[in-house]
């Protein structure tokens, strides 16, 4: 199991190195989830930073690395969980003319949102998930996690801004 966390902040005026303290200590609160990798990311101008500790199970290679970044840089993942059809939704993908880098599901969930939207991504994946993602064309966030709640996802308002995290 991996684990995510982040905030978004919009008002917030402590710049990047600020954010990415908050975004690691958040990480190292879910330390205990992923053994095998951590990242962080943040955007300073919109105020929001992911989070993420790696469990590598499918793609043990760099190329899982996480929060990732669609290819076109619209999109930021942070993503726990497993998406059962992934080999499926990457062959139609690719026979559509996409690339990919590693063998991960993340990247197959990053380019299926691409491709098709949020909405008809989440309809299209089969597995246990939740996820935050960020739109960077329209500053908008969405948090997301399969239909039966298998993956844990919190969040919480709290005076000038919005958390999340898998615990």
């Amino acid at each position: 199991m991996c684990g995510i966390a982040g905030f978004w902040s919009p008002s917030r005026n402590g710049g990047e190195a600020a954010l990415q303290q908050t975004a690691n200590a958040m990480g190292l609160a879910v330390a205990h989830r992923g053994p095998d990798g951590d990242g962080v990311w943040v955007d300073a101008a919109h105020g929001i930073g992911f989070a993420h500790r790696r469990l590598a199970i499918i793609d043990l290679k760099e190329t899982g690395h996480q929060p990732m970044v669609s290819p076109t840089g619209r999109y930021v993942i942070s993503y726990n969980g497993e998406i059962y059809n992934f080999p499926e939704l990457r062959t139609e993908l690719e026979g559509g003319g996409f690339t990919f880098r590693g063998t991960s599901d993340t990247e197959v969930l990053l380019a299926l949102i691409e491709n098709l939207g949020l909405e008809q991504a989440l309809e299209r994946a089969n597995g246990m998930f939740a996820f935050a993602l960020w739109d960077r064309e329209n500053h908008k966030l969405s948090l997301a996690r399969d239909r039966y709640g298998q993956k844990p996802l919190y969040y919480a308002w709290l005076s000038g801004g919005f958390a999340f995290g898998s615990e």
